[in-house]
């Protein structure tokens, strides 16, 4: 799981990355990202209750990404806010290294990784 210092503390964050922020989209997830001005790197997972109806469910994914994420914190060279939006109920049966594969893939075009 990812520390606490890497997430964001309140809806203000999250507004203000959704409403100011560049998207890159990926085959089923997007990444939501901008400059953190704060010199913090903060990461948030949403997924809609469309997606997966039940909080177990949801939350499952969501560990599963917060931990992808961690594992690829030393590689992060920037700042930066980042959301990743999941809109396709597969992530819930992926294999880890396949998750992994997709965080690794947004995030390198959107130009935060080494």
């Amino acid at each position: 799981m990812i520390a606490s210092k890497y997430r964001f503390h309140s809806r203000g964050g999250v507004k203000h990355t959704y409403k100011d922020g560049k998207t890159i989209r990926g085959k089923d997830i997007n990444l939501v990202f901008n400059e953190n001005i704060r010199n913090k790197k903060r990461f948030a997972v949403v997924i809609s209750k469309k997606v997966l109806k039940t909080a177990v469910n949801r939350n499952r994914v969501r560990r599963r990404f917060y931990e992808a994420i961690r594992l690829e914190l030393p590689n992060i060279k920037t700042p930066v806010d980042c959301i990743f939006i999941i809109y396709n109920k597969d992530f819930l049966n992926k294999e880890f290294t396949e998750i992994q594969d997709a965080i690794r893939v947004l995030l390198k075009k959107a130009n935060i990784v080494k």
